[in-house]
């Protein structure tokens, strides 16, 4: 499983929905099943890495499951009962 998150550095929502993000996968104890990355919409890579996935607003959370995308929340951050629904559901 994978969790994607796409923002800035300097956006106040995006930096909560990664920490959030952080905060649940370990407290689940999902550290091990779950590969959380963040990509950073000031770099090249991380427009590139955007653009391929149709981000639009800021912060997009994507969750993948082999290849897939499972679950997606734009400019909001993903509320904890709906993260936790769709990372032990699949």
């Amino acid at each position: 499983m994978k969790i994607k998150i796409f923002g800035k550095e300097n956006c106040a929502k995006c930096k909560t929905t990664k920490n959030k993000v952080e905060f649940f996968i370990t407290k689940w104890d999902a550290k091990d099943k779950v590969d959380v990355s963040f990509h950073n919409l000031d770099t090249m890579d991380g427009m590139v890495e955007g653009a391929f996935h149709n981000v639009l607003d800021i912060p997009v959370t994507l969750l993948e499951k082999d290849n897939h995308i499972v679950a997606r929340w734009d400019g909001e951050i993903p509320h904890s009962e709906k993260l936790k629904e769709h990372l032990f559901q699949v």
